[in-house]
C-alpha cells in the first residue's frame, strides 16, 4: 500500500511540475522561416537560438515552414509571429488577410534581417516592417550606436561596439512614428554597393543612408506591435550574447507590449 501511495505521489508531482512549467510561459510565438528567394544559411542557427531563448525566457516557440496551416484558428493561440530571414512573396492573399487580422487583434510581429526583403508588393506589410531593404555592400565590420538606451537588450552594444554583419541600406520610411533604437556608423565601413540585376527591382546601386542609418526599430501599428532588427545574416549572430539579448527583448516586447 505504501508503494502504491508513493507511485501516486510521484505521478501527481510529475503532472503538477509539467503543468507548472507550461503555465509559466509568458506567451506563445510562431516562428516563420519561409523563403521564396535567397535562403540564408543562418536560418537553422536562428531557429535553434530562438528556441533556446524561449526556454530561458519562458515563451513557447512553434516552427512554421512553408505556411502550412497559417489560418485564423491557428494564430489565435499565439501572441507574436516572428519572421526569421524570410524572403520574397511568402503569403497568398488569404494568408495576408490572416496576418493583418492577427495584428489588428492586438498581437505582435518580430522581423529579423531579411524580413525586410519580404512581400514588397503587400503595402500593409511594408508599413508593418517600417522600412524595406534596397541593397547591401559586402559583409563588413562597423561601429554601432545605441539611440535609445531605455529599450532593453541593448547593453551588449554599448560604447560603439564593433560588429560584423550584412548592413542593409533601406528605402524611405513606409510609415511615420518608427522608434529607432540602434544605428550603424557609415564612417566605420564602406556602404557603397552596386548590383546589375536585382530580381525584385532590376539594377540597383547604393551609397549608404548618411549620418542616420537605422538598423533596429519598433512601433505600434494597426492595433498591434512590430519590432525589426537588421542583425541576423551570419550564423555567429545567433551565438553572441549581445545579439541574443537584443532579439529576446524584441520578441518579448512584440509578444507582450512590455519593456
Amino acid at each position: 500500500m505504501k508503494n502504491v501511495s508513493k507511485l501516486w505521489l510521484v505521478g501527481l508531482l510529475t503532472i503538477s511540475t509539467s503543468f507548472s512549467l507550461f503555465a509559466q510561459n509568458q506567451f506563445k510565438a510562431l516562428l516563420v522561416t519561409t523563403t521564396r528567394g535567397w535562403h540564408h544559411e543562418s536560418i537553422h542557427a536562428g531557429v535553434l537560438a530562438i528556441q533556446q531563448l524561449g526556454i530561458k525566457h519562458r515563451f513557447q516557440v512553434d516552427l512554421l515552414e512553408d505556411n502550412y496551416g497559417f489560418t485564423d484558428n491557428k494564430l489565435a493561440n499565439y501572441q507574436v509571429v516572428i519572421f526569421l530571414n524570410t524572403t520574397g512573396d511568402i503569403f497568398n492573399e488569404q494568408e495576408q488577410k490572416v496576418m493583418e487580422r492577427f495584428i489588428q487583434s492586438g498581437k505582435g510581429y518580430m522581423g529579423i534581417h531579411s524580413a525586410s526583403d519580404t512581400e514588397y508588393d503587400w503595402a500593409w506589410y511594408t508599413k508593418l516592417v517600417g522600412r524595406m531593404f534596397v541593397i547591401h555592400p559586402a559583409i563588413q565590420s562597423a561601429r554601432l550606436t545605441i539611440l535609445d538606451s531605455s529599450f532593453p537588450g541593448l547593453e551588449g552594444f554599448a560604447n560603439n561596439k564593433q560588429w560584423t554583419d550584412e548592413w542593409y541600406e533601406f528605402g524611405p520610411d513606409k510609415i511615420d512614428g518608427l522608434k529607432t533604437i540602434l544605428s550603424v556608423d557609415e564612417k566605420s565601413y564602406n556602404p557603397v554597393a552596386s548590383w546589375e540585376a536585382n530580381p525584385n527591382r532590376g539594377a540597383v546601386s547604393g551609397k549608404g543612408m548618411g549620418p542616420f542609418h537605422p538598423i533596429a526599430w519598433y512601433h505600434n501599428y494597426d492595433g498591434g506591435r512590430a519590432f525589426y532588427t537588421n542583425l541576423g545574416h551570419v550564423a555567429a549572430d545567433f551565438t553572441d550574447p549581445a545579439c541574443l539579448s537584443h532579439i529576446a527583448a524584441g520578441i518579448i516586447w512584440a509578444g507582450t507590449g512590455k519593456k
